[in-house]
C-alpha cells in the first residue's frame, strides 16, 4: 500500500509532524488524534471535501468493491504447465554479462549439477542476515530470515535435483517476501516495531503457491511503515537506498523486495500495491512489477488494510520470472470469495488486434527526460510491433487521486487503533484520516463508479486495448539530509509521484510496469531507471505480459546502451559456486 496525505502546502504537514513529536513531563506524549478540532482543520485543508461539488457524482451510486471478474472463454485452450522447464534454454555462462538471470538459469544450472539450491544458499545468507556481526551488505532490504528453515528447504531442493525429480522451475530458486503478509514462522511487522501475528500462523496463499514449487524463501523485506508512502523511508527499521544511484530512494512501499530482485540477491519477490507500491519500486530499481486486478490474488489468511484498494502481486527480474511468478500465485484460492471465482491464468491464445491507448494530456504531464524517454518506448510499440495508436480521454483524473487516497487512508485509519508505536509522519497521517465523515467517503465511493463505468467504456469500444503511461512522472526522488534519521512527509511529492498508478487500485483493473531506460542524476552517481506502464481490462493480466515480453526487447536490443545492472548487483549463481561476497 502506498498512499499520503494531500496537502496543498506542505508545511502543514510539517507543522503537524512537529506537534507529533512534542513531549511534555512525565513522558506523556502529545497525539495529535487528541487535537480533534485541528485534525477536521487539516482534513478540509487536504482537499478531502472537495468531491461534494462535482455534480456529476449525483448520478452514480456508490460502489464499494472494485473486483470485476471475466467471463472465462470456453474457446480457449485450457493453462499450460507454466513451472515446466524450457527445453530450448541452455546453460548460463555464470560470470557473462549479460543482464539479470531467470528463474530458467537457476533450474538449468541446478539440473547440470554445477550449482546446487545449498550452493546458491549459503552464498546469499551473509548478505541478506541482520543477525551476524558485522551484518549483510544487503541486509538493510531484509528484515528477517529464518536461517534453519532456509536451510532446511535448500536441502530438500538438492536433494530433489540429485534424484532427478525437480518439482518445477521455481524449485531451488530464492525468493523473498514484503512483511505485510503472513509467513509460518516469521513475524509480521508491516514496517513498524509492532508485531501482528495471527493465532493460527499459516502462511498466505500466494507465498504458498511459490513454497508449494518448491521455491525457497530467504527472507521478510523491508518496507514502508504500514506501506503509508512512497519512499520506503523508514526510520525504525532503516531505510534501503537505490540499487542504481544510494542518493536517491528505491520507492514504495515495498522498497525492500524491488531492491533485493534490482540487486540480483532472488529473481522474484512479493509485494504488496494499494497504490503504486509494487509499481513504483519496480520503476525506480529498473525491474517488473505486476499489480494484478483487485481479488485475483488470494493472500489468505492475511487480511489487507486497505480492503478495497490493495492487492498482492510479483516483482521480478525478467518478464519471464514475472510470468511463472504470477500464474502459480493467481491459482484461484477455494477459500477466497473471488479469487475462486478467477479462471486460471493462461495465454493468450491466437492473433488479436493490438491497441494502445493514450491521454495525451495525462502522458505530458510527466517531467522530462522521463516523458522522452517513455515516448521512445511508446513508438517502438507502434513502428515495430504493429500496435494502433487510440487517443483516448479519462476524467476528472485529480479529483480521482483525492477519492482514491480518502478511501485507503479511511480504510486503513480503521484498521489502526493505536497509533503511539508510529513515527511521528504516520501518526499524522492516520489522525487526519480517522475524520473522515461518511459523506466524504460515499463520494469517493461514487467516483469509484464513475471511473469504472468509464473504463469499462473504452474497453468496450476498444477491445484489447492498453492504456499507456509513464509508471511515474519523476525520475527518481532524491534523499535529502537528514531524511533517513527522521522520516520523511512530503505530501505534495507523494501525490505527484502517484500521479498515474492510482487509478489502477481505485478501479481493480491490472497495471505492469516496465523498465524502459535510464536518465541521468541530478545527485549521486549511476542513472535513475525510468518505468512504462500499461493497464489493462480487468482479467487481462496475459495480455499485459505479452506486452511486457515486447518491452523487454525493446530495452535489450533497442534501446542505446541496453539494459543495465547496478554497481552493487549480486552475482548469486557465481557466489554460490565460489562463496564470494559478491559472486565474483
Amino acid at each position: 500500500m502506498s498512499i499520503t496525505l494531500l496537502l496543498s502546502l506542505d508545511r502543514r504537514l510539517h507543522i503537524l509532524t512537529l506537534l507529533a513529536r512534542i513531549q511534555f513531563f512525565e513522558g506523556f506524549r502529545c497525539r495529535i488524534s487528541s487535537f480533534d478540532f485541528v485534525g477536521r482543520i487539516f482534513w478540509s485543508n487536504a482537499g478531502f471535501g472537495s468531491l461534494q461539488s462535482i455534480k456529476e457524482l449525483d448520478d452514480y451510486e456508490p460502489r464499494y468493491d472494485p473486483t470485476v471478474i471475466p467471463l472465462e472463454d470456453s474457446s480457449v485452450p485450457g493453462p499450460s504447465p507454466y513451472t515446466a522447464p524450457n527445453p530450448s534454454h541452455q546453460p548460463p555462462v555464470v560470470d557473462e554479462a549479460r543482464g539479470y538471470y531467470s528463474v530458467s538459469d537457476f533450474h538449468a544450472l541446478y539440473k547440470s549439477g554445477k550449482v546446487t539450491p545449498t550452493d546458491v544458499i549459503e552464498g546469499l545468507l551473509p548478505q541478506i542476515r541482520r543477525d551476524t556481526l558485522p551484518p549483510g551488505n544487503h541486509s538493510i532490504a531484509f528484515l528477517e530470515s529464518k536461517v534453519d528453515i532456509i536451510r532446511k528447504a535448500a536441502e530438500a531442493s538438492t536433494l530433489r535435483y540429485r534424484e532427478g525429480k525437480p518439482l518445477g522451475l521455481l524449485d531451488g530458486v530464492p525468493v523473498a517476501v514484503k512483511d505485510e503478509v503472513d509467513v509460518d514462522g516469521y513475524r509480521r511487522s508491516m514496517g513498524t516495531s509492532k508485531e501482528f501475528i495471527r493465532r493460527d500462523r499459516r502462511t498466505a496463499w500466494c507465498v504458498k503457491k511459490w513454497e508449494d514449487e518448491g521455491a525457497i524463501l530467504v527472507g521478510k523485506t523491508n518496507m514502508h511503515e504500514l506501506g503509508l508512502d512512497t519512499t520506503n523511508n523508514n526510520p525504525i527499521l532503516g531505510t534501503p537506498r537505490n540499487p542504481f544511484n544510494e542518493q536517491y530512494y528505491t520507492g514504495g512501499s515495498s522498497g525492500g523486495s524491488a531492491y533485493a530482485v534490482g540487486v540480483g540477491l532472488v529473481p522474484i519477490a512479493l509485494g504488496l500495491d494499494g497504490g503504486g507500491s509494487i509499481r513504483v519500486p519496480a520503476s525506480f530499481c529498473g525491474v517488473y512489477g505486476l499489480k494484478p486486478s483487485h481479488g485475483r490474488v488470494s493472500q489468505l489468511p492475511s487480511v489487507s488494510s486497505a480492503s478495497t484498494t490493495g492487492v498482492t502481486g510479483p516483482i521480478a527480474s525478467t518478464i519471464e520470472d514475472l510470468e511463472v511468478a504470477y500464474r502459480v500465485m493467481a491459482r484461484p484460492d477455494p477459500e477466497h470469495s473471488s479469487s475462486s471465482l478467477f479462471a486460471v491464468p493462461r495465454p493468450l491464445a491466437g492473433d488479436r488486434r493490438k491497441l494502445i491507448g493514450v491521454y495525451d494530456d495525462w502522458f505530458n504531464r510527466a517531467d522530462e527526460p522521463v516523458r522522452t524517454i517513455c515516448r521512445d518506448a511508446l513508438n517502438f510499440y507502434i513502428k515495430s510491433m504493429n500496435y494502433e495508436l487510440v487517443n483516448i480521454s479519462i476524467p476528472l483524473l485529480p479529483e480521482s487521486q483525492t477519492a482514491h487516497a480518502i478511501t485507503i487512508l479511511s480504510e486503513i485509519a480503521t484498521d489502526v487503533d493505536d497509533i503511539s508505536y508510529l513515527s511521528a509522519p504516520n501518526k499524522v497521517l492516520v489522525s487526519v484520516a480517522s475524520k473522515t465523515p461518511a459523506t466524504a467517503f460515499l463520494h469517493a465511493q461514487r467516483m469509484r463508479h464513475l471511473l469504472m463505468r468509464h473504463l469499462a467504456a473504452l474497453f468496450e469500444q476498444h477491445p484489447g486495448l492498453i492504456i499507456l503511461t509513464p509508471t511515474v512522472p519523476i525520475a527518481g526522488w532524491q534523499i535529502e539530509k537528514g531524511d533517513i534519521g527522521r522520516g520523511l512527509s512530503n505530501g505534495d511529492k507523494s501525490i505527484r509521484n502517484m500521479e498515474y498508478v492510482s487509478i489502477a487500485n481505485f478501479t481493480g483493473v491490472p497495471a505492469l510496469s516496465i523498465p524502459v531506460g535510464y536518465a541521468e542524476p541530478t545527485k549521486g552517481e549511476g542513472k535513475v531507471p525510468v518505468g512504462l506502464m500499461a493497464m489493462g481490462e480487468w482479467g487481462s493480466e496475459d495480455q499485459l505480459i505479452e506486452w511486457g515480453r515486447e518491452g523487454e526487447r525493446y530495452l535489450n536490443e533497442v534501446y542505446n546502451g541496453g539494459r543495465l545492472r547496478p554497481g552493487n548487483w549480486v552475482n548469486v549463481l557465481n557466489a554460490g559456486k565460489t562463496g564470494a561476497p559478491n559472486g565474483s
